[in-house]
Parts: C-alpha cells; structure tokens; sequence
C-alpha cells in the first residue's frame, strides 16, 4: 500500500521533458464524468483513479457519449463490480473514438481494495486499432483515496506507459462543509512529465444534490473551458448531461450518460405507487447470534432492523409474515410487535398469516390490519399459568437433604427442593407475573382488534378454544385463507396488484448505495447471553474483553448490552461489571433487557446510562441465595459407603459422591453451626454491596433500595414503578437511545457491529452431549442448554453465594 502511495506520488512530481505521452491526459480522459473522481458518488468506476473501485458495493454500469466529434464518435462503456468470495472490487471500461475514419478502441481493467477510510487500485489499459493514428501505448494506472471524515476527500493517480518514460500525476481535493452531498466543492491537478511543476492542468468546480435523486454540476477548467451538467436518477436507473462552453460562453458539445445498477432514492418514489410488499418468514429459530456456518435460523436485530428498512423505503406498502411454526420466547415477540406497531404509524400496512395460534402468537398477530387464517388452524385463549414441581418430600424419602440460605423472603430459589409449595412471597410474586402477562395481552389486542373488555374476558374465560370459522365470527380474524391465497387477498386490501418480496431479493431491494465518505460512527451491540459464568455460558473472561475492544474503539461512540441472563457466578459477574463501569465513563452505555435480565442479569444493568425492558421482560431479583444436597439417610438405604483422609479443619466441606448424569455431588455431611456462619456472613456482604450499588445506581437511599430488593422478581412494566427500568421497548429503541447520548447526527448514519465473534458451527444438542463427553470437551450446542448450564453452575459454585434466580423461573427464561 506504501508502494503504490508512493509511485502516485513519484509519478506527481517528477518532470524530465519527453515530447509524446502514448495516453490521453487526465482531463480528457475524465470528459465523461462531471466532477473529480472522489468528488461526487463512485467516479468512472475505476477508470479515473482505480481507487474508487473500492467503494463500489453493487453492481454500477454506465454508458457515455460525446457529441464532440460527431454523434456517438466518442463513447465509454464503465461498469463497477463489488467484491466477492477472493475477488476485489472490479471495474472495466470500453473506449471508443473514431476521427477521420481512424477508430481506436481502449480496454481497462482495473480493481482495488481497502477500509473505508483508505482505499488503493490498479489499473491497467490496452488500447488496439489505429494506435499510431491517436498515439496511444499500453498503460498503468495507479490510484490512492484517503477519506479520513465525512469532510474531506483526498485522491492521488499516477499513469504511465509500459516503458515507464512517460507518465502524468493527477491529486483531486474535494470537501464537503455540511458533511454531505449537499454541497461539495472540488479542485484538481494534473501534471505530465514533460511539464514544469507550475505549469499543470487544474479544475475547480461543485456538485449539488439539490433534491433526492437529483444533482447539478459546474466545473472550470484551466485552459479557458467550462463546464455545467445535471443528473437524475430514477432508482436503479439514471441519467445526465453536461454541456462544455468556452470562457465567452460558446457552446463546443454535449456528453451524456445512461447509468444502470444500484438503486438510490429519488423524487419520483414520492409519488410512485409502493407496489411491493416484504414477505417475512418466522418458521426458524430466533437467535440473538446464528453461527457462521450452516445455519438459516434468524437474529433478533436483523428482522428488526428490517421492518425499520421498510418503514423507511418508499417502494414497499407493507409486511406479510408468516407464523406458521414460530416459536420465538415471549419478550422477542412483544419486541417484534413494538416494531411493527411503530411500522403501521407511517401508513403502511401489516398483514399476518396464523394456522395454529397459541397466546402469544396471537398477541402477535393482532397488531396486523389484516388477519389471514388457514381454514382448518386453530386459535387456543387459556390465559397464563405458571407453576413449579416440589421435590421436597420426595428427596426426604431417599434420604438426601437440602440446605438453603437466602437473602431475603422473595428469594425462592430453592423452594422447589425444600418444600411442597409455594411460599406466600414467591406465590405474591408468581401471581404478578401471570397477572402483568395476561393483562399486557388482553390490553394490546382490545387495543388492536377493538374489543371491549367483556368480550375479551369471555374469549378467554368462556369459549378459550376457536375453529377458524369461529374465530371469523367473534372478530378475532379477518379472513379466511392459506398462505398462497396472501397475495391476492392484499391485492383486495389495496385495491391494486402487489408483489412479494422474498429473502435475498428482499434485501437487494432494501439495500441502498451509500455515497457518504469516511467511517460512520458505530454503536456496538453486545450480547451477554447465558449464565454468567467464567468459561460457560456468558464467558465473563471473554466478554469483558469485547467489552473493553468497544471501549477502546474511537470509531464506537456507544454501547448497547443486550442481558439476557438469570445470573450467576458473583466473580464472573464483577468482571463483566468493572468493564462496564470504565466504559460508562468514556462512552454511553445502554441496557436492552431480554425476556430475563434478573438477578445476576440485573447487576450488570446497573452500570448504564439507561435501561431497557420489555414490558413482559422478568427483571429485578436483587438478592442472593445459595444451598446444597447432603446424605441424609441415602447411603444406608442403597448400601453405598465413603471414606477419606484430609488435612485442614474444613477440607471436607465438598465432599460427597457425584450424582449419575447431573455430575453434582452428595455432600456427606450437614454444615456445622460455624460453617454456616462463616456462608451467611459471605451472603450477606454480598446482598449488602448489591444493594448499595443498586442505590448508587439508580439514584437511591440504601433503604429506598432494599424494599424493591429481597429476592423480588419484577416485570419490565412493573419495574419502571419501582424505578428500577427507565423505559418501556425493544432492542432498537435501546439502540435510538445510545445514538442520541452519543450525540450521532442520524443524518450522518451510523453502523451496528456486533459482539461477541459468532461461533463457527452448530450441532444438534443430543449428539454435542455425547461427544463432549467421549472426547472430555464441552461443545457449543451443550454449553448453550440452558438448564444445563444451571445445574453445572450450581455444582461448579457449591456453597458460594449466587446472583441467580430460582430454577422455578426458567420457565420464563426458556419460553
């Protein structure tokens, strides 16, 4: 890259005097394009300074022609390819120029590569025909680009013949004062070897993107001509003029161009019937991350990020989705429903296809204007329940005991392994939670589907199951249909014919080419996935370190953690925790809250500058708990013995026989009175700290923030009352809330990276299991088992106080 630098540059200044070049110069060559090459969208795609190959992202193709020697005498074909598998942006050119029944006909390739900041090319031209007549040689192009904001654009091209004796430099300036393509003011110069240095080729002139799709041109050149030109694009299709005048304003001739390729936004899309609309299939899974390979589930922010992309594109009326086999947790699909709530407040419409809905499905499909239904799918209304299994009788009975410590009473951690019931506390709290879920369903769907209160009770309470011809008849639906009747039952809707957009087409259609210059801001998402745990699960080690490569990121103005995660290991979460108190300190921090964000999960919260919740998301559990199994008469009922030597008073405090599969041990004995001390004691100081940095905080007395602790669990509408969230929504509004604190001009726009790296390949949770255990690794897919990884990170931090919540509460966790 230095090398190429300084050739461009070589070629720039040096000046030995040769009277022939064997190229056309600089400026005539660039007679096609109205500008600079760096100054206004990608140039000749290569041809100019091979450079701005770099820059290319889709397929460009444009036809030129010159009335100066007579029509079409002079004419170039150009057209930019984007990089793909090993291959660089690529450009190739066609030039041909016929004087005087002599035709020369000049070949260039020419590609590049780079950031968005640097970019460097290559080029190289073979010209054939009437050479001799027009003096043209084989040829080397060389080209750098330097944008280092949105501000500035910097260009160097070198050209010479294949012998090296002549060459000519060529450095382009352009600037934009508003840091857009409103205004953008350019000059050039051009120096050939034969010349003195003062004694080169420059032109100045400015571009103007005076509206959508439109852009107006002048250029002044050194030898007395000048220049004025338009262009208009029409989306995936454009075209310009320009005509060249004299100092006394004489007309010389006209050049035109025909571009076809990449779409970019234009007038005409004001006026021009959206008539498309975005098919999205919610069949796969729902991820936050996918693998890198071999695997077509979903994320979460993709399909965010893409109703949010049509509800910005003119050309698109609306959504179609298909339910049939969603299974997506409860929090993901409020997410979902926020973001096309927000969809239908820009007119444009949502249509939802169901087969067999359940609760939550339905809450999803009542957002849309038009509900389609298979004729033989199902609607089930039973309400909410949730419930756990008590084993407390059932381990007295085998003979092993359970021993708890919890701080406070809403912590009921081990209730299930103790007792036959519920606590009153836990109970309470069980009962909010049902109570906040089905009242968030009932309030959006009379919202929606414009129901009163009565007729809702009596969906659910009185008829609970739905045929689809039933479901037509309460109101619950629109329509009767299957999936391949959609598009003609929206043509009905519209009044006018539609077009699906599937998959990748979808996103063609959606993508747009982007002419800003230099590095948008970032906002980095992070996911904090799992039970927190050292080298499991969130892999608080590695995390902390993506965390602190955000940090240290100048291009990254703000983070958004994403928790999703019930806790666990205090070490591992403080580790987490001390990254996120240094960042919050150079940069904004935001929380989005999954469907669980508690306990643990709620202690990473805490270092923000705001958090996010989902009205259904569980949060809050600001306690600690901790418990373990010992023999309490299994080992004379089944006839097994243990035996040991120690040294050191408490050595035997963990010893016990591991439990068949679970690999959990059966401690031997009962704690003594002061080993119990010495565990309350390590509990207790850390449910005080949790408290105190609860208080700090979020702007509390240590008292004030002690009522809303104790172990409560509480849900994300529920928590903004206890002041313990700050506002109701979903991954994206977290995201809007970072860009607004870092102060990012959405103008400007800005880029999402995501953390951590995604793993490279999935494996089916059954067979990962076994392998990990034949070849003593764990696998991804094993590590991932959510229920899995809370037995391991009960057995790995026995005895030790726990930032977790209850194993009844994964039940929220897992749906």
């Amino acid at each position: 890259m230095k090398l190429l630098l300084l050739i461009s540059v070589l070629l720039l200044l040096t000046s030995p005097a040769t009277p022939q070049s064997g190229f056309e110069s600089y400026h005539t060559r660039n007679d096609f394009f109205m500008t600079s090459p760096g100054a206004m969208k990608l140039g000749l795609y290569g041809y100019d300074n091979p450079a701005m190959l770099n820059f290319v992202k889709d397929f460009d193709l444009l036809f030129a022609w010159s009335g100066e020697y007579g029509s079409f005498n002079r004419r170039g074909l150009f057209v930019g390819l984007p990089s793909f598998g090993f291959f660089p942006q690529t450009g190739y050119s066609v030039i041909n120029k016929t004087i005087d029944d002599k035709r020369l006909t000049e070949y260039r390739v020419s590609t590049a590569f780079g950031s968005e900041i640097f970019g460097v090319g290559a080029g190289f031209s073979l010209p054939v025909r009437d050479t001799e007549y027009f003096n043209r040689k084989p040829a080397y192009t060389l080209g750098t680009i330097y944008r280092p904001s949105r501000y500035l654009s910097l260009g160097l091209t070198g050209i010479s013949v294949t012998n090296f004796r002549n060459y000519e430099g060529i450095i382009d300036v352009a600037i934009r004062p508003f840091g857009n393509e409103k205004l953008t003011i350019f000059g050039d110069y051009a120096l050939r070897n034969n010349m003195n240095f003062f004694d080169g080729y420059w032109s100045t002139g400015f571009a103007v993107k005076a509206l959508p799709g439109i852009r107006l041109t002048g250029r002044y050149f050194s030898f007395n001509t000048f220049t004025t030109g338009i262009q208009f694009s029409l989306g995936n299709i454009g075209i310009s003029t320009q005509g060249k005048f004299s100092n006394d304003f004489k007309y010389n001739h006209n050049t035109y161009a025909v571009r076809i390729g990449s779409y970019e936004k234009n007038m005409p899309d004001k006026f021009r019937r959206a008539g498309n609309f975005a098919s999205i299939d919610l069949s796969k899974p729902m991820r936050y991350q996918k693998y890198q390979h071999f695997d077509d589930s979903y994320t979460l922010l993709e399909k965010l990020q893409l109703i949010e992309n049509v509800a910005q594109n003119d050309r698109i009326g609306g959504i179609v989705i298909n339910t049939s086999g969603m299974n997506i947790n409860h929090a993901m699909i409020w997410e979902l429903r926020e973001q096309l709530r927000e969809l239908r407040k820009t007119g444009k419409k949502v249509v939802i296809f169901i087969d067999n809905a359940d609760m939550n499905i339905y809450h999803f499909a009542s957002v849309a204007d038009l509900i389609v239904m298979h004729p033989f799918g199902t609607i089930n209304l039973p309400g909410y329940i949730k419930g756990n299994v008590y084993l407390g009788n059932m381990l007295e009975k085998v003979g092993i005991g359970f021993k708890e410590f919890r701080f406070h009473e809403y912590k009921s951690g081990f209730e299930t392994l103790t007792g036959d019931k519920m606590s009153d506390e836990d109970r309470e709290q069980h009962q909010k939670l049902v109570d906040g879920l089905y009242n968030l369903v009932k309030n959006d769907v009379i919202e929606s589907r414009g129901f009163d209160k009565d007729e809702y009770e009596k969906f659910v309470n009185e008829v609970f199951h739905f045929s689809a011809q039933n479901a037509l008849e309460y109101g619950l639906i629109d329509t009767l249909g299957r999936w391949t009747d959609v598009n003609e039952l929206i043509n009905h809707m519209v009044g006018d014919e539609i077009s699906l957009l599937e998959d990748n087409r979808l996103q063609r259609f959606l993508q747009r080419t982007d002419y800003s210059w230099g590095r948008k801001p970032r906002v980095a998402v992070i996911y904090a996935e799992g039970f927190c745990s050292m080298e499991t699960g969130m892999k608080a080690r590695s995390l902390a370190k993506d965390i602190e490569k955000a940090r240290e990121d100048n291009t990254v103005k703000a983070i958004v953690l994403r928790v999703e995660s019930p806790g666990g290991s205090t070490l591992a979460l403080d580790i987490i925790s001390e990254e996120l108190r240094k960042t919050k300190e150079e940069k904004p921090v935001i929380i989005s809250q999954g469907s669980v964000a508690a306990s643990g999960g709620y202690w990473l919260s805490m270092y923000s500058d705001a958090i996010v919740a989902a009205p259904n998301t569980i949060t809050g559990s600001i306690g600690v708990i901790t418990g373990w199994m010992y023999d309490n008469g299994i080992k004379e009922k089944i006839g097994y013995t243990t035996d040991f030597v120690k040294k050191g008073e408490f050595a035997d405090l963990g010893f016990g026989v591991p439990l068949p599969i679970l690999d959990m041990p059966l401690l031997d004995r009962k704690f003594n009175k002061q080993e119990e001390g010495i565990i309350v004691d390590m509990m207790s100081n850390t449910y005080e700290r949790f408290v105190k940095e609860i208080a700090k905080a979020r702007g509390k007395e240590y008292d004030e923030a002690e009522t809303i602790s104790r172990g409560r669990i509480w849900s994300g509408k529920d928590a903004i009352e206890a002041g313990l969230v700050d506002t109701l929504g979903n991954l994206t509004t977290a995201i809007n809330i970072a860009v607004e604190k870092a102060g990012i001009d959405i103008e400007e726009g800005y880029e999402i990276i995501e953390y951590p790296d995604p793993e490279l390949f999935s494996f089916s949770g059954l067979i990962a299991f076994f392998v990990s255990r034949m070849i003593e690794i764990e696998s991804p897919e094993a590590t991932k088992d959510p229920m899995l990884q809370y037995l391991r990170l009960l057995n790995k931090h026995n005895t030790q106080p726990l930032l977790v919540m209850p194993l009844e509460y994964m039940n929220y966790y897992f749906n």
